[in-house]
């Protein structure tokens, strides 16, 4: 008896040690796999403005594409790109030292991961001539990134046979050097998932190839969060509206406190503009980072734009005369004290193109209201309008081109008649035109390098903004002292 007592108390103990190591291979392998896939390293910067320029906003859990593998489908897949220069192509503003673009976040959750933030679009560049230094100007609208090209480019290059881990992993390791586990990870999980993330992605946005493209410095802000079906969840397939809008600058928020927001003043609260923003970019309520979004909405309220970087050669008393042009015509709708500045202008009254209005429906401020109202950053302010905000003009040598779907290249064509605006011209060329008050939208550099902007198609016109109330039907002499004045804002 007390040998069999002894024969299962050693079974026992044996299956216990067993238990036991079982148990700490699971948490081994368990921690191993946190730290490989999941684990989060803070990010730090000098500046809020070097945050705002590659800091997180929280898009990496959701849209975030692993950054080894971002880094090299350029290389491996130039046939889709539209021109040479990787993602130069596509537009975007890459300082040198820099290991993203300018608006790209490079975040490590388990592993490095890449995702665009608000500086994406909203970052101007210029340069004074075709041979000078391109200048960048943080919150400024992006005159050269094509966000659109950069989608169908990643859903593109997702969709190529060649989108498979032996091609990857051998361009990543030209690139750097992985371990054995990490080869195992990009082999068998991180590349294939990616691949399926991108096709996703790309599947939903199919609705964008019936409409108008964006081109550069344009993008349709509102649609693709109404479509995704973790946002607003509308069909496209029922809705045929087109959003095209020109991106606006940030900078100088303090001087549109209280005001209506974005083209069409659907929402007047600065902080629900930035999270939803943030949210619109593919961070998702769990994984906002409200505290520093706070920090950069502060950021947004105090960022001024650069001077108009041709005054040496202003004409003061030219401008002297311009101005009491502006305080006449414009300063009621455009002057920080104006009466109706900031406020939202019947498009019956304005006359500009109504598809970027129609795009925002009054369902799709309720749904938007709705969403995440379990946090306590939750919103309330969206709304239905009907019309166009009449924006100060802070900075506006550098929004060029104007009206809200970016379809006047210049300030000078501005002041004339719409049928005496240009019908097609290029856009994402960032050389600016000294006299004209815009940037050179025409000639061999321009078509070079830039986006052919067609106003007959839908969404893209020209029209509107133009009579007595709106400065085109002024004098020659009168439009001269005005823009000159315009340069000084």
């Amino acid at each position: 008896m007390a040998s069999r007592h002894g024969d299962t108390s050693g079974t026992s103990r044996r299956w216990l040690l067993w238990l036991l190591l079982l148990l700490m291979a699971a948490g081994v392998i368990a921690a191993v796999g946190w730290y490989q896939l999941f684990r989060e390293e803070p990010q730090r910067f000098d500046s809020v403005e070097a945050y705002y320029l590659y800091g997180s906003i929280g898009a990496e859990q959701e849209e975030g594409i692993p950054y080894w593998i971002w880094r090299v489908l350029p290389d491996v897949f130039p046939q889709h790109l539209p021109g040479e220069g990787g993602y130069a192509a596509l537009g975007v503003l890459w300082e040198d030292g820099e290991a993203t673009p300018a608006g790209f976040s490079k975040k490590t959750i388990g592993f490095p991961r890449i995702a665009i933030n608000c500086a994406a679009c909203h970052t101007a560049s210029y340069r004074t001539a075709e041979d000078a230094e391109r200048q960048l100007v943080p919150t400024g609208p992006h005159q050269t990134f094509d966000p659109q090209a950069y989608l169908s480019f990643l859903g593109d290059a997702a969709n190529d046979p060649d989108f498979t881990a032996a091609t990857l992993l051998a361009a990543i390791e030209e690139e750097t050097e992985l371990s054995w586990l990490d080869r195992l990870l990009y082999r068998f999980l991180i590349i294939p998932r990616t691949r399926d993330g991108l096709q996703a992605q790309a599947a939903r946005f199919t609705w964008t190839e019936e409409r108008p493209r964006w081109g550069p410095g344009r993008i349709d802000p509102f649609n693709p969060v109404k479509f995704h079906p973790d946002l607003l969840a509308l069909d496209p397939a029922e809705d045929d509206t087109i959003g095209n809008s020109d991106i606006m600058p940030l900078w100088a928020m303090d001087e549109q406190q209280g005001f209506a927001l974005h083209w069409d003043g659907l929402n007047d609260s600065l902080t629900e503009v930035v999270l939803s923003g943030a949210i619109g970019d593919g961070a998702r309520p769990d994984s906002l980072p409200v505290d520093d979004l706070a920090e950069l909405e502060a950021y947004l309220l105090t960022k001024r734009p650069p001077p108009y970087p041709f005054l040496d050669d202003l004409d003061d008393e030219l401008a002297a005369e311009g101005e009491a042009v502006f305080q006449q015509t414009c300063a009621g709708c455009h002057g920080l004290e104006g009466t109706r500045t900031g406020t939202v202008i019947p498009q019956t009254e304005v006359g500009t193109d109504r598809h970027r209005l129609e795009m925002w429906t009054a369902e799709a401020a309720e749904r938007y209201n709705a969403y995440a109202e379990e946090y306590p950053w939750d919103f309330n302010a969206f709304v239905k309008t009907d019309g166009y905000v009449a924006k100060p003009l802070t900075g506006i040598w550098l929004r060029a081109p104007y009206l809200h779907n970016g379809s006047v290249p210049t300030l000078e064509d501005l002041l004339q008649p719409a049928d005496a605006r240009p019908e097609r011209f290029y856009r994402g060329y960032d050389v600016y035109h000294p006299e004209r008050m815009g940037f050179i939208h025409d000639g061999e550099a321009a078509e070079r390098d830039g986006f052919l902007y067609d106003t007959t198609e839908p969404g893209n016109s020209n029209q509107g903004h133009e009579g007595e109330a709106f400065g085109t039907q002024l004098d020659d002499d009168d439009k001269t002292a005005l823009i000159e004045y315009l340069k000084t804002l």
